[in-house]
């Protein structure tokens, strides 16, 4: 079942705009990853993450995003 967008709200820095949506494509990816069987930060290396993005339609990730995806894989433990 997909998702309702709704418009973010107005008149934050561009920087939490930027921040917000990193967020979410991390979050994306790391349930992606988890799904295909990728447990741990270790097995994820940046370029596992930018061709699980590749599969799913995302843009590749930066190194920062990639960093945030093994983040997010360290505390769903």
């Amino acid at each position: 079942m997909p998702v309702e967008k709704r418009a973010l709200p107005a008149g934050r820095p561009r920087e939490w705009y930027i921040a917000h949506n990193r967020r979410l494509k991390a979050m994306r990816l790391a349930i992606v990853l988890l799904d295909a069987g990728v447990w741990r930060p270790e097995q994820a290396p940046d370029r596992t993450i930018r061709l699980a993005a590749e599969r799913v339609g995302i843009h590749p990730p930066s190194p920062v995003t990639c960093h945030m995806v093994r983040a997010l894989m360290r505390y769903s433990r």
